[in-house]
């Protein structure tokens, strides 16, 4: 017993040793790794920077370098020694952190060389902290530190990320100049995919818990935007998505994702100009929403065709448009009592822009009831109206013309020149003309936005803006044309004789009547002996007179909407949207079929009438258009050109007495 004894201790007493001896050979092993020494040998950093300055502004300041690379155990080590210390590295000190970051990526890409590592994000021996501007998660830093794998195209198309260029979608958004700004507080990467509370645990878009899961956004925006997100609760299409709905729009929906802009940025979504058709019509034109949510159909279709959306395609970003009656974020049907488009609140919130708005012209609608943009029955019954007048009148104009055709088809004369038009008159004509022109083409750019004459003219960036102000520009020359010629015919003797020349009577419906007898070749029937309008010029210009009257009053009116709102009656402004539109067509056609026909297309005057341009016409032409008021015309001439030389003269005269006198 005391020899088994006396053996154990013996052992022991030898293991003691070994272990005193082995920890004496272990020290002299390892006594000298400390930073200096590393630092000996690694002296320049990847940025090439001293590894000590690396460390000494880092918040590991007062680390060793065998505190993170533990796998370090011998001086010198092996070349080939792993001096990466990874993420389990940094778990030794940040266990929460690594557990959180552990979801990175891995869902879909699993545990690869891709994923990126705590060093690829927050740096290795120069890490700061985040409210540090050099840090590379600083606000400002952090989208070029996510944007180093997210803008990469390699990756990217490898793991099929849904973005190509997130980043320079970021940089060009609200957020990413508030942030580039200075204004720290604006969304960056982490604050809006960030789950949990932080910025480690980023998830995929499926994933329940992922701050941008379809369900989760509202909230993830609303950290910033708490009382737009309490809002959006209360609307309906807050309340679809808290019943599960994945089809109920979302922020970004509206918004977009990355590259969000400011709603006074005629290209964001949300604009006045985009919202109606860009944001709120693919999902409120779309069949299958309004048979699963009981929505009504073709709202947008008669929007756009309404006063409102027309005023909105010409440039109007003060128009009314979806979110001015409907709200913004807190939307409601009609049927709720909060609602702002609910029958009695209508007169507040049309009171937003007309002040003053009568209850029963708020009630008015504006989205038609009849399925083709038409609002009110007056307003269809006054288009029926006009689309009858326009088969009527412009079928009998064709006719006439028609008939006319097949009797001319000869004569082109070179002949003297008869004045018809003084220079002054040719300019009234010239301007009134252009300014027609413009009007037509711009105006029904305006309705056809995507008709070709539209594309043609004002297909660019910022065409929509530019149809409204050149349309107007163009009306206010027209109106300006107008005044001059009224001015002419009401001051000057010329003038006053021109009405009593061109004022219809009953000779008129005689020459009519015996010209179409002429072009169906009844027997005896003899061309009409007109003086010095016929009755195809009257006609046009009292119909001129007509069309400008009514022009000038509906536009005048649909232009300054607001203030007319205030005395005018229920639905006048839809009537006068109606009327100046198929004026228009009525002008237009009347012009293409019944005055170019007379001035340009008809043998007789072929290949045009040169008065509009030069103000006098061949004698012959004259001759046949205006027999009964030839003799008078070349009177006058011969009067002007002799004022005209006694005018030289006297200018000669007085002109020799100055000399004289010096």
């Amino acid at each position: 017993m005391k020899s088994t004894n006396l053996r154990s201790i013996g052992i022991f007493f030898i293991l003691l040793a070994l272990s005193f001896f082995n920890t004496i050979y272990s020290q002299d092993e390892i006594e000298d790794i400390d930073s200096d020494s590393c630092i000996d040998c690694h002296e320049l950093s990847k940025h090439d920077s001293n590894y000590a300055d690396d460390l000494e502004h880092s918040v590991h300041e007062d680390f060793e370098c065998q505190d993170c690379h533990s796998d370090i155990t011998v001086y010198p080590h092996d070349e080939d020694s792993n001096l990466m210390v990874g993420c389990e590295g940094c778990r030794s000190c940040h266990e929460d952190e690594s557990d959180d970051y552990s979801v990175h990526g891995r869902e879909s890409v699993g545990d690869c060389g891709d994923i990126p590592t705590c060093a690829d994000c927050h740096g290795d021996h120069d890490i700061l902290p985040s409210s540090a501007k050099a840090s590379t998660v600083h606000p400002t830093n952090l989208p070029t530190t996510c944007g180093a794998c997210h803008e990469n195209l390699d990756l990217i198309k490898k793991h099929e990320m849904l973005l190509d260029h997130p980043i320079a979608m970021y940089s060009n958004s609200v957020h990413g100049k508030a942030t580039t700004g200075g204004i720290y507080v604006a969304a960056t990467c982490n604050d809006c995919h960030s789950s949990g509370g932080t910025s480690h645990k980023i998830y995929s878009p499926g994933h329940p818990e992922s701050a941008i899961n379809h369900f989760n956004i509202p909230k993830t925006c609303g950290n910033c935007h708490k009382g737009i997100e309490n809002d959006y609760w209360d609307g309906i299409h807050g309340k679809l998505v808290a019943q599960g709905e994945t089809d109920a729009p979302i922020c970004t929906d509206c918004h977009g994702e990355h590259g969000i802009i400011t709603p006074d940025d005629s290209r964001s979504p949300v604009s006045a100009a985009r919202l109606a058709e860009a944001t709120c019509a693919p999902c409120h034109e779309s069949t299958r929403f309004n048979q699963k949510y009981g929505g009504p159909s073709g709202e947008m279709a008669t929007f756009v065709d309404s006063y409102h959306g027309l005023k909105s395609k010409a440039g109007d970003t003060h128009v009314a448009n979806c979110g001015s009656c409907h709200g913004v974020h807190r939307i409601l049907p009609s049927t709720d009592s909060t609602s702002t488009i609910f029958p009695a609140n209508l007169q507040s919130t049309c009171g937003e822009c007309h002040p003053g708005i009568t209850e029963t012209l708020a009630g008015t609608s504006i989205h038609g009831v009849s399925g083709n943009g038409i609002p009110t029955p007056v307003a269809d019954m006054v288009e029926k109206i006009y689309i009858l007048a326009i088969i009527i009148i412009i079928g009998l104009m064709a006719l006439h013309w028609l008939l006319d055709l097949f009797r001319q088809i000869r004569n082109v004369m070179k002949k003297p020149q008869i004045r018809r038009m003084r220079h002054h008159e040719v300019w009234q004509h010239t301007f009134l003309m252009l300014s027609f022109m413009v009007l037509v083409v711009s105006g029904f750019a305006l309705r056809f936005s995507e008709a070709w004459i539209a594309r043609l003219f004002f297909g660019f960036e910022g065409g929509f803006e530019l149809r409204g102000t050149v349309h107007r520009i163009s009306a206010v020359i027209f109106i300006l044309s107008t005044i001059w010629h009224m001015i002419f015919i009401t001051m000057s003797l010329r003038g006053r004789k021109f009405v009593k020349d061109i004022f219809p009577n009953w000779t008129d419906f005689v020459q009519f009547f015996a010209r179409i007898k002429f072009y169906l070749g009844f027997k005896y029937s003899k061309h009409p002996h007109f003086e010095r309008f016929s009755y195809v010029e009257k006609a046009e210009y009292w119909a001129l007179v007509w069309g400008t009257a009514v022009m000038i009053i509906t536009g005048l009116l649909l232009w300054f909407d607001n203030f007319f709102t205030q005395y005018l009656p229920d639905g006048f402004l839809n009537v006068s949207l109606i009327i100046h539109y198929w004026e228009a067509w009525l002008a237009t056609l009347a012009i293409l079929v019944w005055h170019l026909y007379s001035t340009v297309f008809s043998p007789d005057v072929y290949p045009m009438n040169p008065s509009w341009l030069t103000g006098t016409m061949p004698e012959d032409m004259y001759a046949h258009e205006h027999p009964g008021h030839l003799e008078e015309a070349k009177k006058e001439m011969d009067d002007q050109i002799k004022a005209e030389m006694k005018n030289l003269e006297n200018l000669h005269h007085i002109d020799s007495d100055e000399i004289e006198k010096e």
